[in-house]
């Protein structure tokens, strides 16, 4: 596959949109990541994905796309690779997350666009507004004194 120019733009804006759910993902004990992978569980490992993005994004933005593979040996430091889909209104981003022991990063593959523009940062300008609208909103405390005080 041939790498684009905007495609680094594109990952780190999808990895900054992820990083909770990342952090999330790597709290799983990695011996089930490697059961379930090795024994092609994958509807497992799509439950876990469900349950860390519903906390961040909007139901269906974020799922798992049905593939992976468990990079584990006696040499080195074990990693997961995830495949992923990020589907925020008007756009679906297709990548992989690598989950390490204390790192993750994403390896974007594609991404498809209801409407393209021809502009690439356009486009990549889309799609950051459009993951940031499939968030979840965080509440904001207001700490108000009481009327009776």
């Amino acid at each position: 596959m041939i790498r684009q120019p905007h495609t680094a733009v594109r990952e780190m804006i999808v990895a900054k949109a992820i990083e909770e759910v990342a952090t999330e993902l790597r709290l799983v004990d990695i011996a089930d990541y490697v059961a379930y992978i090795r024994l092609e569980r994958f509807s497992a490992i799509a439950d876990i994905v469900d349950s860390a993005s519903e906390l961040y994004f909007q139901p269906g933005t974020l799922c798992f796309g049905h593939g992976g593979s468990a990079n584990v040996d006696w040499s080195g430091n074990p990693e997961i690779l995830l495949d992923m889909q990020l589907k925020p209104r008007g756009a679906t981003v297709y990548f992989t997350l690598k989950l390490a022991d204390t790192t993750a990063a994403v390896d974007v593959n594609y991404v498809a666009f209801e409407q393209s523009s021809e502009d690439p940062e356009e486009n990549s300008r889309f799609l950051e507004r459009a993951i940031a609208a499939s968030r979840l909103k965080k509440r904001v405390r207001e700490d108000r004194p009481s009327a009776a005080a």
